[in-house]
């Protein structure tokens, strides 16, 4: 297969003109990928938390680029255009939000806050607005409100099937693809790209376990698969 793209954590393979493969690595990064290490075996458990998270949300009847699961660390996927914005859904106010506006931490959000960022590591992610997105030709304004309809529906189908599983959906990033006209959800859905907590604790559960140097990262990553999976 011919190496299309090898982002921080996963490397993007064409295997036939319509058709992608991804693959999970066992790279953990943060701060724009100055902080990294390798944890064998983490690619596996996210490729298989998000293929059924994926399969969550196609059956609650959203169109996703997701194909097939190949175990242990690979997802065939559509090829799809990538829309490059990072749509950020936040239920309860943690991390950067509460550095950029007077939230206390741990407080929840109703309604739930869309947030939308460039990505780009040149310009290290930054969050924009529509006229920004539209006036940089990222994507026009039906896209725009496109991706954010499909985000809160993801949202209210994760947020419902993981706290039947003990987890709290705090927050999350998705990404988007153009296919066939229309705009899909694509990328990965893992302890990576959301912040999952204890429902009854609040236990840390994702990557902030890296970024704060808490430990026990790969722990808290095959517990979220098992709850996932179980």
């Amino acid at each position: 297969m011919k190496l299309l793209y090898k982002g921080k954590a996963k490397s993007v393979y064409e295997r036939d003109p319509g058709t992608l493969v991804m693959e999970f690595r066992d790279d953990l990064t943060a701060g724009d990928g100055a902080k990294r290490e390798t944890k064998a075996g983490k690619g596996a458990i996210n490729a298989g938390i998000s293929a059924r998270l994926f399969q969550v949300l196609q059956d609650g009847g959203i169109e996703t680029h997701f194909l097939r699961f190949e175990e242990p660390n690979r997802h065939v996927v559509k090829k799809v255009e990538i829309v490059p914005l990072e749509v950020i859904c936040r239920n309860i106010a943690t991390g950067s939000l509460v550095r950029r506006y007077p939230f206390k931490e741990g407080q929840e959000l109703h309604p739930p806050i869309v947030e939308m960022g460039y990505k780009s590591d040149e310009y290290h992610d930054p969050f924009l607005n529509d006229a920004i997105a539209m006036a940089l030709k990222l994507c026009t304004r039906e896209e725009l409100e496109r991706m954010r309809e499909i985000t809160l529906r993801v949202n209210d189908l994760l947020k419902g099937f993981l706290l039947e599983r003990g987890i709290i959906l705090v927050d999350f990033k998705v990404e988007f693809g153009r296919w066939d006209g229309r705009i899909i959800l694509a990328d990965e859905i893992s302890p990576d790209t959301c912040r999952f907590w204890d429902a009854e604790t609040r236990q840390v559960m994702d990557k902030d376990r890296f970024r704060k140097d808490m430990g026990e990262v790969l722990e808290y990553y095959r517990e979220v698969q098992r709850r996932v999976l179980g």
